[in-house]
């Protein structure tokens, strides 16, 4: 009974504005640096460009957002992926739904109208925020995400947005969400392209740099506010 009520429209759009109403909180609290200095000069430079996030770690994902950037991001389409898609609408944050970075071959079903429309959106100029690891393998990065960026012809750039007052849960995807009142570090990692011609191995190499390069992203942005990755077990299967 609670279940069935906990997805009627009027909750989620209840709990859609409360997150997005605590994430405006937390936005106003946190004392935030950016890793590197200059990163909005590299977000320009290579607009638009796939965001790369973890699992768990793409709450916060808005607050990388500034009112200049245009963004959409792919969230799945579950129950409780609906409360993320109302409070990233109400965050000014594009929405797609489907799934894109899965085991299998991500043209199939679902998969393959998400990646159009995340081409679409890429042609149009819109940053897409995409978790590229595998849902219930933690920081696994998963091949829709590299063929995205091999079928766009767009860089790939990993993403963190982390703070020093947090709650970690204990959940496959090593889930954190900040607490009003402490530090933070939005940080941008280095750029992975893919070419239009790549080979499997070469897309595999890509996939890989990928995976080192948000390991090492949420490494150094939590070693900046004196903390620990929670997530940096990774690799869980569930």
């Amino acid at each position: 009974m609670l279940k069935r009520i906990a997805r009627t429209g009027p909750v989620l759009a209840a709990l859609g504005f409360g997150l997005a109403s605590y994430l405006r909180l937390l936005r106003r609290t946190t004392r935030f640096t950016f890793d590197p200095p200059d990163l909005y000069v590299d977000v320009d430079a290579d607009k638009p460009f796939i965001a790369a996030l973890w699992h768990g770690q793409h709450f916060m994902l808005p607050f990388m957002i500034r009112k200049v950037d245009q963004c959409t991001c792919l969230i799945s389409k579950h129950a409780t992926a609906e409360i993320n898609a109302r409070a990233a609408r109400h965050l000014g944050i594009g929405v797609l739904r489907g799934s894109g970075a899965g085991k299998g071959d991500p043209r199939r079903k679902q998969g393959a109208r998400a990646l159009r429309e995340m081409l679409d959106a890429l042609a149009l100029g819109l940053i897409v925020g995409v978790t590229a690891d595998i849902p219930k393998t933690s920081r696994i990065v998963g091949p829709g995400i590299i063929l995205l960026a091999k079928l766009s012809g767009r860089p790939i750039r990993p993403c963190a947005v982390v703070t020093s007052r947090r709650i970690d849960f204990n959940t496959w995807d090593h889930a954190s969400l900040g607490l009003p009142f402490g530090r933070g570090v939005i940080a941008l990692g280095e750029a992975v392209r893919v070419a239009p011609e790549a080979s499997p191995d070469e897309m595999e190499i890509a996939r890989q740099t990928l995976q080192d390069g948000l390991d090492r992203l949420h490494e150094r942005a939590y070693a900046l506010i004196g903390s620990a990755d929670p997530g940096a077990s990774g690799g869980k299967r569930l």
